[in-house]
């Protein structure tokens, strides 16, 4: 396969199907990537696989691809959420990108008493997740939500969801997975993971007082947030993910 090039594309896939390139997506491909007419080059929408396509159009601020043959199967993410409190930019950043290539389904952010990171931009966070996707050979995207209150999130929440909840006090009492043993692969779930503050004891009893929520451990360190969410995903993946 000659294609370099990996590309989402909001647009249908299939054989003999066409697909235009903007002025973003065409300055990436023809002026970037320099690639002429004829170059190969991957597309993934998230809802029908990876596609080889062919450069048919090659402008500066316009193009347009052809897909020829189907190279992967829409392969998706076991059901996992992960709800993290922002934290700095580039942390955050670092949380969106391996949440997608460790597969996650949506990503959750939530405010705290303790939350102190930067602000929280969807369509920027969205980017940067289909970038990861991009370059790690995802064929789907994770839903990106907005910003929203821990307790809001909490409302109403699925009965058959449980939710891992990394407790910093349980640090030391024993190994992670310990808490997330006997879990069947398959089954939805969640992670949540506290701001560089922690939790403040009203969030603490709120969590410890609802049924679906199970604290677990992360060790015998308390982690830094970033550190804890692909310590957990990992965790998860490995007791009940798609990783088994």
């Amino acid at each position: 396969m000659d294609a370099k090039v990996r590309l989402y594309v909001d647009q249908p896939l299939g054989a003999g199907q066409a697909v235009a390139v903007g002025p973003e997506q065409a300055s990436y491909l023809f002026s970037v990537m320099r690639l002429p007419v004829g170059a190969g080059v991957l597309l993934f929408n998230g809802r029908d696989g990876e596609w080889l396509a062919r450069v048919v159009d090659a402008g500066k601020r316009r193009g347009a691809l052809l897909c020829e043959v189907q190279t992967k199967p829409l392969q998706l993410p076991p059901d996992m959420w992960l709800l993290f409190s922002p934290v700095r930019k580039e942390r955050t950043n670092f949380i969106v990108e391996k949440a997608v290539e460790l597969g996650v389904a949506r990503l959750m952010p939530v405010t705290t008493r303790f939350t102190q990171g930067e602000r929280w931009r969807q369509d920027k966070q969205l980017a940067h997740a289909i970038e990861a996707a991009e370059q790690c050979g995802a064929t789907a995207v994770p839903q990106v939500g907005e910003v929203q209150p821990l307790e809001r999130a909490l409302a109403g929440w699925p009965a058959d969801r449980a939710l891992f909840w990394a407790d910093e006090a349980l640090a030391g009492a024993g190994p992670g997975a310990a808490g997330l043993a006997g879990l069947e692969a398959g089954r939805p779930g969640a992670i949540l993971i506290g701001p560089e503050g922690g939790f403040s004891d009203a969030e603490q009893a709120l969590l410890r007082g609802l049924p679906f929520v199970r604290p677990i451990s992360l060790g015998p360190r308390i982690l830094r947030a970033e550190t804890a969410a692909v310590a957990a995903l990992v965790l998860w993946q490995m007791a009940a993910g798609d990783w088994r």
